[in-house]
């Protein structure tokens, strides 16, 4: 599959360069003569001209006078100024296209130069814009093939963590409850806080297996496993609002799995960095599909630039074919959209 998609790829690119933007006669502004053509005919012009003024009637005085200098002159400011204009003119879409180029993100796709200029500029953007197409499909088979192992071993870690872990300290914890019944009186205290150390230990283990493998969102659907990530993250000074309401439309496994990430990267990022004490989120249907938000009253973004959470994000919704947005809240903030179509 990958070849074939390669190939196809490649012979779309080749067919698009082909064609060109000359060949599009309905598009006016690319129809244009080429930025070579151009200058040799202005200057082609020029020569001329001054070649058949010296073969005419007009002369050059030895020394010369003062109304021949100032034609000479003049002559040579127009003919500069026609080829600065000619000159910028041309260059003019390379210019934009430089911009583009280093504006350009694959992490938000969609963006394309605008295909305008001469025809070598027009059929330079033509290239780099398939090219971008190319770059963009590659992108998002190493996201989804990289997403996929990553699930895979959070999945792998999950199970070791409960099924060996879990059951080690389930085992340590019953031991020291027998331990606690025979200790003498002295020491039952300390097996007491030995007790509690371990059932901490064991919390926090089904904890992090929880986050790590999302079993309610196998078991019970997205809109239940998204109201338990909300309660999971209402602690320590956050309080996790959730708006989920029921029959929303089909989606894949998956969105429902990126819906799921994003939401939980969302709130981390919140609990971590936000400094906030509010935080909702909402899921609800759209055209075809629907739109998460994870909003907070924290600090917001600011100035600071997206750190490995946000680009991770990026890359989920890049896999689907989702739109990520990350910006400020009204009143203060971070709002995260993120809007999936249904299921295809």
């Amino acid at each position: 599959m990958g070849v074939a998609t390669d190939m196809r790829d490649r012979r779309r690119a080749a067919k698009l360069v082909t064609e060109g933007p000359c060949d599009r006669g309905e598009e006016g502004e690319n129809t244009h003569v080429s930025l070579f053509w151009r200058i040799f005919s202005l200057n082609a012009a020029g020569l001329v001209v001054a070649a058949a003024l010296l073969l005419g009637p007009v002369t050059v005085s030895t020394p010369i006078r003062q109304t021949e200098a100032l034609v000479v002159l003049v002559g040579l400011a127009l003919l500069l100024a026609a080829n600065a204009l000619v000159l910028r003119v041309g260059l003019a879409p390379l210019k934009r296209l430089g911009r583009a180029m280093s504006t350009a993100d694959l992490l938000r796709p969609g963006a394309r130069a605008d295909v305008a200029g001469p025809a070598e500029a027009a059929e330079l953007i033509t290239t780099y814009n398939t090219m971008l197409d190319r770059l963009e499909a590659e992108r998002a088979a190493g996201a989804g093939r990289a997403l996929s192992a990553q699930e895979r071993e959070r999945h792998r870690i999950a199970r070791e963590l409960h099924d060996e872990v879990g059951q080690t300290l389930t085992a340590v914890l019953l031991q020291l409850k027998r331990v606690a019944d025979r200790a003498p009186e002295g020491l039952r205290e300390e097996v007491a806080q030995a007790q509690e150390a371990t059932r901490a230990g064991l919390d926090e283990i089904r904890f992090i297996a929880r986050r790590l493998r999302p079993g309610v969102l196998e078991e019970l659907g997205l809109a239940s496993a998204l109201r338990s990530l909300a309660g999971e993250f209402s602690a320590h000074g956050l309080t996790v609002r959730h708006h989920v309401p029921g029959g929303l439309p089909p989606l894949t496994e998956e969105s429902e799995l990126v819906l799921y990430r994003v939401a939980q990267e969302g709130l981390t990022n919140t609990a971590r960095h936000a400094a906030a004490d509010h935080a909702e989120v909402r899921l609800r249907q759209i055209d075809g599909g629907v739109e998460l938000l994870v909003r907070d009253n924290g600090r917001g973004l600011g100035e600071a630039t997206e750190g490995a959470g946000i680009r991770g994000m990026r890359e989920r919704a890049l896999l689907i074919g989702a739109e990520l947005t990350v910006g400020g809240a009204p009143g203060g903030g971070t709002d995260v959209r993120l809007r999936v179509g249904g299921h295809r």
